[in-house]
């Protein structure tokens, strides 16, 4: 499914305040909890949606980043990762312990049942990158996606050990921690060969090598929507990789797009150069320019200046998030004669001696400067 945007999410308005964004989150987690929703895998995708939508618009930096350059602008912010992965949950855990009498979810709060030790070493979610041209990020189109997954090795259910059971970690000894010493200073930190389990493989899985999972290529077809835009991402729920209980996780497509020998698109608005005979702005013209859609009517005024811009309204890129559409700003870029010929010489020479001394303003500019120069080197 593609991301959808955070306030139609919780159904509030843009400029709702904190107290609103708790009441439509509380309404929301309600609906779509999997507990209340069995087996219904759209309403656990929409509550993993709602959630980080209320992660992002409940904290005041991550919603003013997001208002401003939407989703895209929020990585390296901590925005995914859905229930379970946030960042700064309290607020969320004390909504739950509330709606769910202090039983928490997925961790939140302190009264819930401890999850199970995790025994594979690979995250469900996974990635790739899905190369589009420019024309297909601004109109939408139908993709193949290839890509390679991991399914968890049933022999050694995913641990990578040969009996499927793991052994407690030589390393930290079984605590997960490991201590470094830096001068006098002694440091704790998670074991690297455990990754803070505190259980290890003593005898590889013959299977699979040891590593808990083997790789499977797939193929797919998604649509792609209108206005997609480079550095975007696209969530397929159940493409991910395989944990050995047979969950899956949720593949990202993180979008990149091919730029264009023309066009130039900043956010949803689009740029190009119109190139114009210096007769024509002289004259000033009216001409056809290609537009997005169809061609476009530019009017353009005698004396315009090389680098002017024109701009016409909702001409641009559909805003992936239902905001309306862009601009597109075409720029004149005045063009002269390579060279001129004997007979292109003797007309411009008449044009010139027509307009008299309006075609020499260097002169008058240059008078005074001349004079102060002089005064100069005579003293």
């Amino acid at each position: 499914m593609t991301d959808k945007d955070y306030y139609e999410l919780l159904e509030v308005s843009k400029d709702a305040d904190k107290s609103s964004l708790k009441k439509a989150y509380r309404k929301m987690a309600m609906k779509y909890h999997p507990d209340k929703n069995p087996g219904d895998h759209e309403a656990e995708e929409n509550f993993k949606m709602v959630n980080e939508a209320y992660q992002v618009l409940s904290d005041d930096e991550k919603r003013s980043i997001y208002d401003r350059h939407g989703k895209a602008g929020l990585e390296g912010h901590g925005a995914r990762g859905g229930a379970g992965g946030f960042g700064g949950f309290d607020d969320l855990g004390s909504i739950f312990e509330e709606m769910f009498g202090g039983s928490g979810f997925g961790g939140f709060g302190g009264g819930g049942q401890r999850r199970e030790r995790k025994t594979y070493h690979y995250n469900l979610d996974t990635g790739v990158e899905l190369k589009i041209d420019f024309n297909e990020a601004v109109f939408g189109c139908n993709k193949e996606v290839n890509y390679t997954y991991k399914d968890a090795c049933q022999p050694c259910k995913g641990t990578g050990a040969k009996t499927g059971k793991l052994s407690s970690c030589p390393d930290c000894a079984g605590q997960g921690q490991v201590h470094v010493k830096q001068g006098f200073m002694t440091f704790s930190q998670t074991c690297p060969r455990c990754q803070g389990s505190g259980e290890a493989v003593s005898d590889k899985c013959t299977k699979c090598s040891g590593k808990g999972y083997k790789n499977h290529k797939s193929s797919f077809k998604v649509d792609v929507p209108e206005g997609v835009n480079e550095g975007n991402r696209i969530r397929v729920s159940n493409k991910g990789n395989i944990a050995p209980d047979g969950s899956r996780g949720d593949l990202y497509l993180q979008i990149s797009v091919k730029e264009d020998k023309h066009f130039v698109r900043h956010d949803d608005d689009i740029y190009y150069e119109v190139p114009i005979f210096f007769t024509q702005i002289a004259l000033g013209c009216d001409i056809k320019i290609p537009g997005l859609r169809g061609e476009l009517d530019l009017h353009v005024p005698a004396s315009t200046k090389d680098k002017e811009q024109f701009k016409f309204s909702n001409e641009g890129v559909k805003s992936v998030q239902g905001y309306g559409k862009g601009d597109l700003i075409v720029q004149v870029k005045i063009k002269y004669p390579r060279s001129v010929n004997d007979e292109q010489k003797e007309l411009l020479e008449k044009l010139q001696e027509s307009f008299g001394l309006q075609s020499k303003p260097h002169e008058k500019s240059f008078e005074g400067m001349f004079k102060k120069a002089k005064k100069w080197f005579s003293n």
